[in-house]
Formats: structure tokens, sequence, C-alpha cells
């Protein structure tokens, strides 16, 4: 996989089928690299981004 992907295929990095899913993310702070018309998703970005927004959910964990 490349470094720079385009939203299909971030989409499924992510494991989305709807773009709205993706949208969203991007939304919450996903950073988009636009040049041109071209928009691409990065994919330390992704990875970044969704470490930062990690939660727990086991019962007890605080």
């Amino acid at each position: 996989m490349t470094e720079y992907m385009s939203y299909t295929q971030a989409m499924k990095y992510l494991g989305f089928k709807s773009r709205t899913a993706l949208e969203t993310y991007i939304a919450a702070g996903l950073p988009v690299i636009q040049v041109g018309k071209s928009k691409r998703i990065s994919k330390t970005a992704i990875d970044k981004f969704m470490a930062e927004h990690q939660s727990s959910t086991i019962k007890g964990d605080k």
C-alpha cells in the first residue's frame, strides 16, 4: 500500500464501505492533502488519527 491513498484506497484500508463514514472522520480532523483537484490521505495520518481517538472498551478500565 502506498503512503498517499485515494479516498477509495483509504476507505478500503479503514474497512469502510460508505464514503460518508470517511467524510465523518475527515470532519473530525483526519487530514486530507489536496493538490489541484486531487485529494489524498496519508496512511501515517490515518494511523495517527486512529491512535489519538482510541478508547478502551474493557469494563473497569479508567
